[in-house]
């Protein structure tokens, strides 16, 4: 399995230029903060996204956002378990689930299941916080479809230079795998090539900017 999982990072294969080379370096463990370790799955009710959305919509009614949908990421669930959520603010409701990769960080221990989080550049770690969702362009991965995020908090205000995007990959599946990992990321949050379809049919209609929130309870 060990193997296997390193084959699967290896084969990610991201050109150097997916992160700009002028970002002064600084040491991986600095800024890292919330280490996260999930060895079961996370009971999420509907009662803790119903809470989360009613932050969400009063962020997007003061920023200016899209009021009707929002993406909702918690990285305290499994990797293996749906954590991306398409909220509907309209119906108060859960309309669209997903796996979602987390970025491995400077964790080289394949079977540690710790998330760590940064802002620093080059960490190749995922960031927590809200995010406008940007413009859609191209990506080298899944269905070639990509968007730009911009972070709006202290915790992801790096997202736009470090070139982390939502985006799908090949590697991931449309259901859950659990007790099996996802694979992990260089950061950016990335769903299988059949959801990005759907995320994209629901972006590309949005008349606002949509916001994107990762979070851990």
């Amino acid at each position: 399995m060990l193997l296997i999982r390193i084959v699967i990072l290896l084969s990610l294969n991201y050109p150097t230029s997916f992160f700009e080379s002028n970002i002064k370096k600084e040491p991986l463990e600095k800024k890292i903060i919330q280490p996260i370790n999930f060895k079961e799955p996370t009971n999420v009710s509907s009662i803790d996204i119903s809470c989360k959305a009613i932050k969400a919509k009063q962020f997007c009614i003061e920023n200016e956002l899209n009021q009707q949908i929002c993406l909702l990421i918690d990285f305290s669930i499994h990797s293996g378990k749906n954590r991306l959520f398409i909220y509907d603010f309209n119906l108060d409701s859960i309309i669209g689930k997903a796996l979602c990769t987390h970025g491995f960080c400077d964790n080289l221990a394949l079977k540690d299941t710790t998330i760590k989080f940064s802002n620093v550049p080059e960490s190749y770690c995922s960031s927590l916080g809200k995010y406008k969702i940007g413009k859609r362009g191209y990506s080298s991965f899944g269905i070639h479809i990509n968007y730009r995020l911009h972070g709006l908090e202290k915790t992801n205000s790096n997202a736009f230079k470090r070139n982390i995007v939502l985006h799908s990959w090949d590697g991931l599946d449309d259901n859950e795998i659990y007790p099996l990992e996802a694979p992990n990321s260089l950061g950016c949050p990335s769903v299988s090539n059949n959801k990005m379809r759907i995320l994209d049919t629901l972006l590309k209609k949005s008349k606002k900017p949509m916001l994107m929130w990762i979070y851990n309870k």
